[in-house]
């Protein structure tokens, strides 16, 4: 079967799609991965196949732009400068990759041009969806951005917010979006992010069901598969100079404020004053080192990237924005989570923590030094706290999220009747 992953996004976005591809490839089948080509080298080095809709787009250029991480225009941000333009590349792509009878296609939330391919090639095709606030609910308390959706906001409420949210989506998207379907001799659609852009074959929640329990008015066509836990193990290997730092003293607390954010110089200003205020050794984790001090306090340490699946097992806690890949992976280490949500999806996530007892959040604006420190201080007292993170430690170590993903991709291209590697095509 030749599966084409189509995604957009930072690396919180691409590494679960690399994980996925290379669950699949290990299967036998047939992988390439679409995205930016800000991710080409680590998509090439995991041995996958590697395609680019947009070569002239930059990913740099784009995370310059401090509104990326303001609460209310950061999606318009996102859409206006990243979602939009890929639309026709990434339809025009996948189309000319497109095997009629062999290929599966499997993308992103926001890769409304693998959508309109789907549409006018009849291509069996799963989105992917990584976050639970993707999925509206007049039944689920979700937390987004300027809404008020919370349990006991009445039904009209609720249904009136979201009617809002669709007149404002469809005017920044249905332009575009439409466009690329009329060349494709498509009739024009609206509700973008109500229903249209759930793939009706199927739609993957890439998320554990008891962080975010199903609910009755999800698409019937939803399979929740778990974490998709991914961080490119094998390819970035920790340095014998952290190995030595971690085996120096206790564990240590880890920071980042998202590995696209070029604007975290007061974030790790607060990581460095509560590290100190609490006698604790940090790890300040970016591939932006522009945003730190010049020299770092002793017991402070920064580095690029390390692999989460490596470093969190041997961390106290971590502090970062609320990337579900960040949080997930936390789970995953079984350790505290303090998150200084910014928008997106981040303030659901931090959320949904908070409610299961493995975390807490501070806004921006509270996340300075002292309330870090207090925080973190009463995450790493609290005695139920480690019971509640060991137990979901363990309670991730028995499920596989990428293998149960890859399970229900092969079983949905049976089902669309395409060859499986031990077939002839």
């Amino acid at each position: 079967m030749k599966i084409l992953l189509a995604t957009i996004g930072s690396s919180g976005d691409v590494h679960p799609f690399v994980g996925l591809g290379l669950a699949l490839a290990r299967r036998g089948h047939e992988v390439t991965v679409i995205t930016g080509g800000y991710f080409r080298e680590l998509i090439e080095q995991a041995g996958l196949d590697y395609a680019d809709p947009m070569p002239e787009f930059d990913f740099r250029a784009l995370l310059g732009n401090a509104n990326i991480w303001n609460r209310f225009r950061g999606l318009q941000v996102i859409m206006r400068s990243a979602i939009l333009p890929l639309i026709r590349p990434m339809y025009r792509l996948i189309s000319e990759r497109y095997e009629p009878g062999r290929t599966l296609v499997v993308a992103s939330s926001l890769a409304f041009g693998a959508r309109i391919a789907q549409e006018r090639l009849a291509i069996p095709m799963a989105t992917a969806h990584l976050q639970p606030a993707l999925f509206r609910s007049m039944h689920a308390t979700t937390r987004l951005p300027g809404l008020l959706l919370d349990t006991w906001v009445p039904a009209p409420l609720k249904q009136m917010q979201y009617w809002v949210v669709d007149r404002l989506a469809d005017r920044i998207l249905a332009p575009a979006v439409n466009r690329v379907r009329a060349e494709a001799g498509l009739a024009p659609v609206r509700g973008i992010i109500n229903d249209w852009w759930h793939s009706p074959d199927l739609t993957l929640g890439l998320f554990a069901d008891w962080f975010a329990p199903p609910q009755p008015d999800w698409p019937p066509q939803t399979v929740l598969t778990g974490f998709p836990l991914y961080d490119e193990r094998g390819i970035v290997t920790p340095s014998p100079a952290l190995e030595d730092f971690l085996a120096a003293g206790d564990p240590p607390i880890v920071f980042t404020p998202g590995s696209a954010n070029v604007h975290g110089r007061e974030f790790f200003q607060a990581a460095i004053d509560a590290c100190g205020r609490l006698g604790r050794r940090g790890i300040l984790l970016t591939r932006f080192p522009e945003q730190l001090p010049q020299s770092l306090p002793a017991g402070i340490r920064h580095e690029d990237f390390v692999p989460f699946g490596w470093l969190l097992p041997r961390s106290a806690a971590v502090a970062h924005h609320g990337g579900i890949g960040s949080l997930s992976q936390g789970l995953a280490a079984g350790i505290p989570q303090l998150i200084m949500p910014m928008g997106f999806d981040q303030f659901d996530n931090a959320h949904r923590l908070e409610q299961l007892g493995l975390g807490a959040s501070l806004r921006p604006s509270r996340f300075r030094g002292p309330a870090v420190a207090k925080t973190l201080q009463r995450l790493l007292a609290d005695p139920l706290m480690a019971d509640r993170c060991r137990a979901i430690r363990e309670r991730m170590a028995s499920h596989d999220g990428l293998l149960t993903a890859a399970t229900c991709l092969e079983q949905f291209g049976k089902t669309a009747r395409l060859p499986m590697p031990t077939e002839k095509p």
